[in-house]
């Protein structure tokens, strides 16, 4: 791509935003205008109440054009932020986009230097001369063409998954689609209903399960998961695992009789542990695909349900199956499971069988649950009185200090579903600090449930006892609104545990280059402006990964990644524009300090020709190669040390 650029002589124009009060309230624009009009590399000064609106645009237009301006200082907030902005207003001028530097005079100046504006006015203007100072000795970055391959990859088969991978099944592109678990459907599947309007959660999942076995566009590994990841946007190379389920999926037709005869009774970990299952199993009756399995952990190898099979589907030689595939972009929606709230020694879960927790009561509702959807205790008893207690293990610092999103809502529908499907007579209290009912028809749901006779007690027990002679569970708790200390015997207590990322998403996380936050829930690339994107280009993340959500946000966010990832493939080359190092050979020793360094895998080297080449798709700036260059051959562009030491020079004055 050809730049038309007609430069005489560098101009540097520094075009100052109040944005609103965020910097003009604090900071004297006009006495900071007339101040750095002294400066010789200065060429023109203009301020505007936010740089960043179609006026602010238009105004830097107008100096590029009328007065020549060929270098532009944004003084304003963070480049995160408005960055790609203000190089598209330089593109359409005819300027290289990279003739831009941007001294941030909000987060790094006005926000935290408030009570001080004198001394915030006297740092912004530091900042801003050395912005000028470096944009003199901006260099122009090149553009490159990077073929896209118009396919994609989503790792994780929930309710996010699904629905990316339908979005972009349905615009033509080809989808692959890998679920570790024997079937897609995620936790959506094990659900009853849902919140707030009672839908049956399979009527609302069933059809997006069919939709996905019936595409042509979509190819579905279940059972399997990634092994390796490498290239980049356009090109990346993924490695997976099919392991062996044991039977011929073509073959198999999902009739069960393998199970009927199979003599191996154990937990069964779609039940959560509440029901069994044989050591071959179809995890659910809707399951895509339907396909039978065998956990050669649990399997005698008695070859029963070989002998039983007239489709000849078992195969116990099967081995695992490595499959290469090359894919354009990738989702990565990897889901949620359930905190075991063990560590709260308080609440015996597991010492104490009628201990469970909300998800574990979903099960036992369910008609496809262990109890054929009875409410029954532990020992098969009617359920007469029922404490839930809120927030195990979230908004608590010493477990997970943020809000799980669904606990209060998933409380107050299981309430609710027992109360009029089990029976209204059952006494139901829930236990907890506050109530939270953010969204569309949960606070009318919350308050229904409290017609039916569900009581809310603010407060929490400081743990659940046993009578030691009864057995009887019961636990002490003070309302708060009431001012009483309730004692409270129940036949079952519910837990609303904290959600928590899947395990193994470092592993994802580390193969995909993208970063995980301290709860390792994947981080977003900018919280309000890119919160499907990654840091890594061509990689994007939707539902329970990146935080704790509900199913509609888990599908509004996995159409949101399948319409993110559809602009990049859909175009058939990208142009890729990038701060890449560049290299002084007279002065490289050929170390591969940076070679060795670079966490993206950016560079490579020619022995013969003693020579490191960079690959502008992977580049992503991050400087680490001329950190570690012991010579200083290695620089990154517009990053060169004369460019920093300036800069340095100028704060320093």
């Amino acid at each position: 791509m050809k730049m038309t650029e007609k430069i005489e002589k560098i101009k540097v124009g520094v075009f100052i935003c109040h944005c609103g009060s965020n910097i003009g309230g604090v900071i004297d624009i006009n006495e900071l205008a007339t101040q750095l009009r002294k400066e010789e590399n200065i060429s023109t000064i203009n301020a505007y109440t936010f740089m960043c609106s179609e006026q602010g645009q238009q105004l830097i237009r107008n100096q590029i054009k009328q007065n020549g301006i060929n270098r532009i200082v944004i003084a304003a907030c963070s480049p995160k932020l408005h960055e790609a902005t203000f190089q598209k207003v330089l593109k359409d001028e005819g300027l290289n986009p990279f003739y831009l530097d941007i001294a941030n005079i909000r987060e790094q100046c006005s926000w935290v230097h408030s009570d001080e504006p004198e001394k915030a006015s006297e740092k912004a203007a530091k900042l801003i001369k050395a912005a000028a100072v470096k944009a003199m000795q901006l260099e122009p970055v090149q553009t490159y063409e990077q073929k896209m391959i118009p396919e994609a990859c989503i790792i994780g088969g929930g309710i996010a998954g699904i629905q990316a991978a339908l979005d972009l099944s349905q615009q033509g592109f080809k989808v692959h689609l890998i679920e570790r678990a024997p079937s897609i459907g995620g936790n959506m599947a094990r659900a009853e209903k849902t919140f707030p309007t009672n839908d049956c959660a399979m009527c609302i999942l069933s059809p997006k399960l069919n939709e996905v076995r019936q595409s042509l566009n979509i190819l579905l590994y279940t059972y399997s998961e990634v092994r390796d990841i490498s290239g980049y946007v356009g090109n990346f190379k993924i490695k997976i695992e099919k392991k062996p389920r044991f039977v011929n999926q073509d073959m198999c037709n999902g009739c069960g009789s393998c199970m009927n005869v199979c003599p191996v009774i154990v937990p069964d970990e779609w039940q959560l542990g509440m029901g069994v299952r044989k050591a071959i199993y179809i995890p659910f009756p809707q399951a895509t695909p339907l396909r039978a399995t065998i956990n050669k952990d649990d399997c005698i190898e008695c070859e029963l349900c070989k002998n039983n099979c007239n489709r000849l589907a078992i195969d116990l030689d099967q081995k695992s199956e490595f499959i290469e595939i090359n894919v354009g972009v990738i989702i990565v929606a990897s889901g949620w499971e359930e905190w075991d709230p063990s560590p709260m020694k308080q609440y015996h879960y597991r010492d104490y069988e009628n201990v469970i927790t909300q998800f574990q009561l979903a099960r036992l509702l369910d008609h496809s649950g262990p109890t054929q959807g009875e409410l029954l205790t532990y020992e098969g008893k009617q359920v007469k009185k029922i404490v839930m207690i809120q927030c195990v293990g979230s908004r608590d610092e010493n477990f997970y200090s943020y809000c799980s999103n669904v606990c209060c809502m998933a409380a107050i529908k299981h309430a609710t579903l027992i109360k009029m499907e089990q029976n209204p007579n059952i006494d139901i209290y829930v236990c907890g600090m506050d109530i939270r009912t953010p969204k569309k028809l949960y606070e009318e749901y919350w308050v229904r449930s409290k017609h039916l006779g569900v009581k809310f007690i603010r407060g929490k027990p400081a743990e659940i006892l046993r009578d030691p002679i009864s057995r009887q569970l019961y636990c002490i708790v003070e309302d708060i609104e009431s001012a009483k200390v309730l004692k409270i015997a129940a036949d079952l207590f519910i837990l609303s545990v904290a959600t928590k990322p899947v395990s193994g998403i470092e592993e994802i996380a580390k193969m995909a280059g993208i970063d995980v936050d301290e709860f390792n829930f994947f981080r977003e690339l900018h919280p309000k402006l890119a919160p499907i994107d990654t840091k890594t280009q061509g990689v994007f993340i939707c539902g329970s990964a990146q935080g704790p959500k509900d199913i509609p946000d888990s599908i509004a966010q996995g159409s949101a990644a399948a319409s993110r990832a559809s602009i990049l493939l859909s175009k058939p080359y990208l142009i890729i524009s990038r701060l890449t190092p560049k290299f002084n050979f007279e002065n490289c020793v050929f170390c591969l300090n940076c070679v060795n360094t670079c966490p993206f895998n950016a560079l490579s080297s020619n022995n013969k020709l003693r020579r490191i080449f960079v690959n502008p798709a992977l580049c992503m700036t991050c400087g680490i190669c001329s950190q570690n260059c012991p010579t200083g051959a290695c620089e990154l562009l517009n990053y060169k040390d004369k460019q920093i030491i300036s800069q340095i020079k100028e704060l320093g004055s």
